[in-house]
């Protein structure tokens, strides 16, 4: 399998209305779209299960953003990592390390984990193959709601296993009492009614290959405020989530780096 993860960096949108519209969970066709998940205000005798209520002072739905604009890579000289067998191969900044690790345990024979840091040491994300396919219990009274903040098309070919959305390169937002977030690659739908326990930056596989995955987490969770948050994000807001994808040189040099993944299996 040859699997090659590209997309521009042109124009992208952030749709974040009053009315909040439906995430990853309603784009399984069409182009770029970026969109947020549905405003988790439940009306009167609407029955609908919001999970945990906004964190208290926090905008439940930020200011709309005009297409066009977000932050652009501001790294001035890029390079390519490729391991030594020559079956994973990504762009990153100069500056930046990119560092072959021992897979974790469980993964399938021929996996890979490569991590990629900053100078200073910060992790930014890590490339994992070779994951075992998983599946977990949600029942409703654990589920939470989650936003789709951004999310752009990425081109992967022969993906081999059966995701529930095409792929797609996003940044998504689950809510417990702050808004915790999280960029990867997947083509694993959320959950249903914008609603979840956790939302998995994974790709499905071949059968015998195992699943991928590329972004700072494999899986996102709505954090207890006793557990270490990072390498994911905290935000007071979903507005502070969408200045961050919109603005932020780091999430666009993330982006670049994720979205020029290649696989050969």
């Amino acid at each position: 399998m040859r699997s090659k993860a590209k997309g521009p960096l042109g124009t992208s949108v952030v749709l974040l209305a009053a009315a909040m519209l439906a995430g990853c969970s309603s784009q399984q066709a069409g182009g770029p779209v970026w969109t947020a998940g549905p405003d988790t205000t439940p009306t009167a005798g609407s029955g609908r299960n919001t999970a945990s209520p906004a964190p208290s002072g926090a905008s439940a739905t930020p200011a709309a953003t005009p297409p066009g604009t977000r932050g652009q890579a501001t790294a001035a000289a890029w390079k390519t990592y490729s391991d030594p067998a020559k079956t994973v191969s990504f762009e990153l900044p100069q500056d930046w390390i990119a560092q072959s690790l021992v897979p974790d345990e469980g993964t399938l024979p021929g996996a890979l984990k490569v991590e990629v840091k900053k100078p200073d040491g910060t992790f930014v994300a890590a490339l994992r193959t070779g994951l075992p396919p998983s599946s977990a219990d949600c029942p409703d009274g654990s589920r939470r709601p989650y936003t789709v903040i951004s999310s752009l098309p990425v081109e992967v070919s022969a993906v081999g296993g059966e995701g529930t959305i095409p792929p797609r390169m996003v940044f998504r937002v689950i809510q417990g009492y702050k808004y915790f977030g999280s960029y990867g690659i997947t083509n694993v739908v959320g959950g249903a009614d914008n609603q979840a326990c956790e939302l998995r930056n994974i790709v499905r596989g071949p059968a015998g290959k195992g699943d991928w995955s590329f972004g700072d987490v494999v899986s996102l969770k709505a954090f207890a405020p006793e557990e270490k948050v990072a390498p994911a994000k905290a935000f007071d807001t979903l507005g502070q989530a969408a200045e961050y994808v919109r603005q932020s040189p780091e999430f666009a040099n993330v982006q670049r780096m994720l979205m020029s993944l290649e696989i050969k299996n």
